[in-house]
C-alpha cells in the first residue's frame, strides 16, 4: 500500500487513527531503550548495537507516519479537534523518539557505562520514563471515543483518570531522577569530569522523555477544556 493510500485509509476509519498510528511507533521506539541500556551496562557491546538499531529504525518510522500525516492532514474534516491540536501533540510525540535515539546514540558513541551503585537506581528511573510515555499513548488511543462522544460524558472522565495517572507517574520520574543525580554527585570528583558532563545530559534526556509525555497529556487537556 502506497504512504497516501495508507494515511488514506486511516483517515477513512478515524479522523485521529494516524496520530495514534504515530504514538504506537514512538513507543515501540522508547520499549527499545531499557534493553539496550541493560546491554551497555553488562559490556554487551553487539546487543547494544543491535538495540541502537532498532531504536533508530522505529524512530525513521514514526519520522515517516509524522510526515504522512502533516501532507495529508485535511483542513476541514476534524470538527471535534482543531487541524492546531493534532499537529501540535504530533510535534511533542515526535520529539519523544528524537529523544530516545539521541539518548542511545550518545550513549554508544561513547561507549557510556554509569558506575555500578547507578545501575539500579537508573533503570528504574528509565522505567518511570517510559511508563510515562505508555501512559500518554493510553490517554491518545482514547481521542476517537473522546470525538465520538463529543468530548463529553463518561469517556471525558476515563480521559481525566488516565491523564491524573499520567502526571503521578511524571512526578514519580522526577523523585527517581533527583535519586539519580544525588547519586552521581556525591561520586562525581571520583570520575573523569566530561564523562560526568554526559552522564548528566544522557540523565537529563531520559527526564526529557516523562516530561514530553506529560506534555502530551497537557495538550489532551486542552482539548478537553474547550
Amino acid at each position: 500500500m502506497s504512504p497516501k493510500n495508507f494515511v488514506f485509509e486511516l483517515f477513512g476509519r478515524s479522523p485521529v487513527r494516524p496520530l495514534q498510528a504515530h504514538m504506537e511507533k514512538v513507543r515501540a521506539c522508547i520499549a527499545e531503550l531499557p534493553p539496550f541500556i541493560e546491554a551497555m551496562a553488562r559490556d554487551d557491546w553487539d546487543t547494544a548495537r543491535v538495540q541502537q538499531k532498532k531504536i533508530v529504525k522505529l524512530e525513521h518510522e514514526a519520522d515517516r507516519l509524522k510526515k504522512d500525516l502533516r501532507l495529508h492532514l485535511p483542513k476541514g474534516m476534524m470538527l471535534a479537534m482543531s487541524r492546531r491540536d493534532v499537529l501540535d501533540t504530533l510535534l511533542i510525540q515526535d520529539r519523544i523518539a528524537n529523544m530516545a535515539k539521541d539518548i542511545a546514540g550518545l550513549m554508544l558513541g561513547r561507549q557510556m557505562q554509569f558506575p555500578a551503585n547507578m545501575q539500579g537506581p537508573l533503570q528504574r528511573f528509565l522505567d518511570r520514563s517510559v511508563d510515562a510515555v505508555n501512559q500518554a499513548g493510553r490517554a491518545v488511543n482514547e481521542l476517537d471515543e473522546l470525538v465520538e462522544a463529543g468530548f463529553r460524558g463518561h469517556e471525558v472522565e476515563v480521559v481525566n483518570d488516565i491523564l491524573t495517572e499520567l502526571d503521578q507517574i511524571e512526578h514519580e520520574s522526577d523523585e527517581a531522577q533527583r535519586e539519580v543525580r544525588e547519586i552521581l554527585f556525591a561520586q562525581e570528583a571520583e570520575l573523569p569530569p566530561v564523562n560526568v558532563i554526559f552522564m548528566y545530559r544522557v540523565i537529563d534526556s531520559i527526564g526529557e522523555l516523562a516530561d514530553l509525555a506529560q506534555r502530551v497529556g497537557s495538550r489532551l487537556q486542552l482539548m478537553l477544556a474547550k
